[in-house]
């Protein structure tokens, strides 16, 4: 089996990055975690083999909206799709996720499925 692309998954709760992980890797995924924007930040600085980020929105300290607009004006890096993924499913808050520079956006409990065709989609 080939190995896909890797991704970069920031959730600051454990249960969420291993149930993504574990749908991504027996899809053949690779995926790097981060618990925290800013932790999500250092791994892009130094990983180049990032090619997609799946971005909680809502965490503390640093939260999805300000981590997507510091990747989005680092020039090495703003190319990177990123899918926005948040318990937020008003009207409006995937509006405000792509305002924010989001590529696309997931509604949580997440639907693998329809994550997977966005992925799919974005790479």
């Amino acid at each position: 089996m080939e190995i896909k692309k890797k991704i970069l998954i920031v959730d600051d709760d454990p249960r969420n990055i291993f149930a993504l992980e574990l749908s991504l890797r027996v899809k053949g995924f690779r995926s790097v975690t981060a618990q925290s924007a800013k932790e999500g930040l250092d791994i892009l600085a130094h990983d180049s083999e990032v090619a997609l980020i799946l971005m909680d929105m809502m965490m503390p300290d640093m939260d999805g909206y300000q981590a997507i607009q510091q990747i989005r004006t680092t020039e090495s890096r703003k190319h990177i799709p990123i899918v926005a993924v948040t318990a937020q499913a008003m009207t409006g808050d995937r509006e405000k996720c792509l305002a924010a520079g989001a590529n696309s956006y997931v509604s949580k409990p997440i639907d693998i499925d329809k994550l997977l065709s966005t992925i799919r989609e974005l790479l």
